[in-house]
């Protein structure tokens, strides 16, 4: 047990990470691991393009590991692991060269030609993929490959044990299975010694002491003996997943809300196998802007290049942090609200106490250690508006109403403001603009729109965001509008073709007063305001 004095913080913290890490605490109360530290595990399954989930799941369970190494001096280890000895099922969807890609269905991975032409298979291919974004985001981890740890003989004793206990493996499996599968069913899959194929064959024979199990060839008939070690053989996945936990000794890890009943069943192998089964929880899946699970086959999701396109990686972070229990939907109109949720946690971190500081998502996404914020105090979305309303195509457009607007900034002195307005810039280009639709004013709205006009025509300069928003509520409520988000609603839609953003005060003080006073009198005058 730690002595740090943070641990007492730890234990009763409610976030969600701390929750996790003490049942590694309850896990090692008695006696710390014989192996020495405790390991935490990710899996990823390299049939497709490495995508998004991926990354949160490794986000999430570095989130953990860090929560837990605040209340233990016990180690950790966190170990990417790739599934890259299955064979090829299907030919994914996003590739280049998929007819090339068939006559190697049933192949492992790393046996499969790249088909992208830079790494020597599909596999390694993936595997490059996965470790340089994991890399790019300053991770943690050791990256093992089934490939090498099934033909090296690291889980031969493991495949050994599974070959003792093969009654009682097959015996939880079974229940699961349809008839026909359950006839034929073995948690063995030879690979073909004559064409390299991973099979889904029955087996006909097997030899504890020997080591093998027999089959006939599909094609030739031939019977067949094969060891279970060296990599002549690989595990069907459940089996593989428990073998695996009980091989390394896995402690953690976490899995898809899809995945409960695999969990329970590959739990259930590797006690009989004679191990603990790994802490973990069941996390809701990402879906798409139709609300589809998103799928690495199909690409139907963002993929991490796609988010750092618009958003900064502690925005992406966030997102994993935030309720990983809830079913969230993964496309391009969630990055400026979590730019800004960003933003706002990092804004509030250094004013308080440390017991409020470790429940603040900024102390998991940068591990104890957030950045001082930046002091101009202008948000991801009005950064946007102000991008939508002067049609900005680069980013000195931006920060020529910045600079007048917060004097003592520059790009400089606020690397993250200016890396911001380069994503505002960029999300203008391919969002907004295809999608803004200006609309001329109602009697009632043309009314206020005068009123408002004239009473900015008559500010002091120094006026403030928060007393410019003063006298827009004070106008918005002297006009017979049914509430005051719908008088706003025509501000957006009328001077930023929009059916929403931010505080109308501060986009003000931004873009400036006169300049504001010149968009209304485009809009009263029926002018084109996308010009």
């Amino acid at each position: 047990m730690s002595a740090d004095p943070m641990h007492a913080l730890a234990t009763n913290a409610r976030a969600w990470p701390f929750e996790e890490a003490r049942k590694l605490v309850e896990r090692y109360k008695d006696a710390p691991p014989k192996k020495g530290y405790v390991l935490l595990e990710t899996g990823y399954g390299p049939s497709g393009l490495p995508h998004i989930g991926t990354f949160g799941e490794v986000a999430r369970t570095t989130m953990v590991r860090r929560a837990f190494e605040m209340m233990s001096d016990i180690p950790t280890k966190l170990v990417a692991f790739s599934d890259d000895m299955d064979g090829l099922r299907k030919v994914p969807t996003n590739i280049p060269n998929q007819e090339a890609m068939v006559p190697y269905l049933n192949k492992p991975l790393t046996r499969v030609p790249d088909p992208f032409g830079t790494h020597e298979s599909f596999g390694h291919h993936n595997n490059a993929r996965l470790r340089g974004f994991l890399d790019s985001f300053g991770f943690e981890y050791e990256f093992y490959s089934a490939t090498e740890c099934y033909t090296s003989g690291r889980f031969d004793a493991a495949l050994l044990q599974v070959l003792r206990n093969y009654d009682a493996v097959t015996n939880v499996v079974l229940p699961t299975l349809g008839p026909d599968r359950r006839a034929t069913y073995s948690p063995f899959l030879p690979v073909c010694p004559r064409t390299g194929n991973v099979l889904q064959v029955p087996i006909t024979g097997r030899d504890v002491e020997a080591g093998t199990v027999s089959y006939d060839d599909p094609e030739t008939g031939e019977a067949m003996t094969v060891p279970v070690t060296g990599g002549n053989c690989k595990l069907q996945w459940k089996c593989d997943w428990a073998m695996r936990w009980y091989a390394l000794g896995v402690d953690y890890e976490m899995a898809g809300k899809d995945l409960i009943d695999s969990v329970k069943l590959s739990s259930q192998i590797t006690r009989i196998l004679g191990a603990p089964a790994p802490e973990g929880f069941n996390y809701e899946l990402f879906l798409d802007a139709d609300g589809q699970k998103i799928s690495k086959s199909k690409g139907n999701g963002l993929s991490v290049e796609e988010w750092l396109t618009y958003g900064p990686p502690e925005s992406l972070s966030l997102f994993m942090y935030q309720q990983p229990r809830r079913a969230k939907r993964l496309y391009f109109d969630v990055i400026p609200k979590t730019v800004d949720d960003y933003l706002t946690f990092l804004a509030k971190f250094p004013d308080e106490d440390t017991e409020k500081r470790i429940e603040n998502p900024v102390w998991h996404i940068h591990r104890g250690q957030p950045p001082a914020p930046e002091s101009s105090g202008l948000s991801f979305s009005l950064l946007l508006n102000l991008a939508s309303v002067c049609h900005a195509e680069e980013k000195s457009v931006v920060w020529g109403y910045v600079s007048r607007y917060a004097p003592e900034a520059s790009p400089q002195a606020n690397p993250l403001l200016d890396t911001l307005v380069g994503f505002a810039v960029r999300y203008y280009q391919d969002f907004v603009r295809p999608e803004k639709q200006y609309r001329a004013p109602t009697e009632i709205e043309r009314a206020a729109l005068v009123e408002l006009k004239g009473v900015l025509e008559g500010l002091a300069p120094s006026t403030s965001a928060e007393d410019i928003q003063t006298q827009v509520y004070e106008v918005g409520k002297a006009h017979p509008f049914e509430n005051l988000r719908d008088w706003f609603k025509a501000l957006y839609e009328i001077l930023l073709g929009q059916s929403q953003g931010p505080r109308f005060g501060s986009f003000i003080a931004l873009y400036g007063v006169e300049e504001t006073v010149a968009l209304m009198d485009k809009a009263l005058n029926g002018e084109d305001m996308a010009a």
